[in-house]
């Protein structure tokens, strides 16, 4: 069982940048790929990044690459999504997930566990 918990979101003007952090407890951390999400008002939940168990592999939704950076602290049982250049499109609530199984995966149905999620909110 892993409980996670998101931090970090708040109101940011345009071009700004933002950290969320996602603590999680369990034991077996360290062992479960872990991915962030994002659903807007009247919008689906849709994948936005996603990091391996060890941090070697990551994948990124197209309308984030190269604008946000996913990483992982073991040590920490802590995931982090840094998003720069944020633009008014990237406002959501910003959830975070953890899958039991190995391989890492963009679906938000093949992830196991959540946490209540935190506002991003992206002034113009």
């Amino acid at each position: 069982q892993v409980q996670v918990v998101e931090s970090g979101g708040g109101l940011v003007q345009a071009g700004g940048s933002l950290r969320l952090s996602c603590a999680a407890s369990g034991r077996t951390f360290s062992r479960y790929p872990m991915g962030w999400f994002r659903q807007a008002p009247g919008k689906e939940r849709e994948f936005v990044a996603a990091i391996s168990w060890s941090g070697r592999d990551t994948d990124y939704a197209d309308s984030v690459k190269g604008r946000f950076t996913i990483s992982r602290d073991n040590a920490k049982n802590t995931v982090y999504l840094q998003m720069s250049s944020l633009k008014p499109e990237d406002t959501a609530v910003y959830y975070c997930a953890a899958r039991e199984r190995s391989s890492i995966v963009t679906s938000p149905y093949q992830y196991d566990y959540w946490g209540q999620g935190t506002q991003v909110t992206v002034s113009s």
